[in-house]
């Protein structure tokens, strides 16, 4: 797999795990929004949000990674992506920092990353103190992937 052409990357955690998107992939940030469900949607769509007139699908990352659900008391987070088909929200649970890569520290994603995540990542980068999974965008919104479909 080739080596991501961004060099800046937006970060934000899930469960214990420290993602990356590149920042021109990100449209916002912002904070929880309410939700209207849907019904028969797949399993990873938490549902709508109106963001300024805008309705936009918001997908609950820790599901689509097949990952423990958020506690009751805790709110997500929405990281807005754009994609082809327009913005996306990625419910997280925490925001991190704007990083600038060393693109010297990329590394294709470790057999140690297994499962839905390893699904879901491009590779990695090593930062001092974690590795910062790149999250690929095109594939964590496809919803339909993660329900076999």
């Amino acid at each position: 797999m080739s080596i991501p052409t961004q060099s800046q990357y937006c970060t934000f955690y899930v469960a214990d795990h420290l993602f990356g998107v590149g920042v021109s992939e990100i449209q916002e940030v912002i904070r929880y929004q309410d939700v209207t469900h849907v019904p028969l949607a797949a399993h990873s769509v938490e549902g709508l949000i109106n963001l300024r007139g805008q309705i936009v699908t918001a997908i609950d990352l820790r599901r689509q990674l097949a990952l423990p659900e958020r506690s009751d008391d805790s709110l997500p987070l929405n990281v807005v992506v754009r994609t082809e088909d327009g913005p996306v929200s990625l419910l997280v649970d925490e925001i991190g920092d704007v990083v600038d890569i060393d693109e010297s520290t990329w590394e294709a994603t470790p057999p140690t990353v297994g499962g839905r995540i390893g699904d879901l990542v491009q590779g990695v980068y090593k930062l001092q103190n974690e590795l910062l999974l790149v999250l690929a965008t095109d594939r964590a919104v496809d919803v339909g992937a993660s329900a076999g479909i």
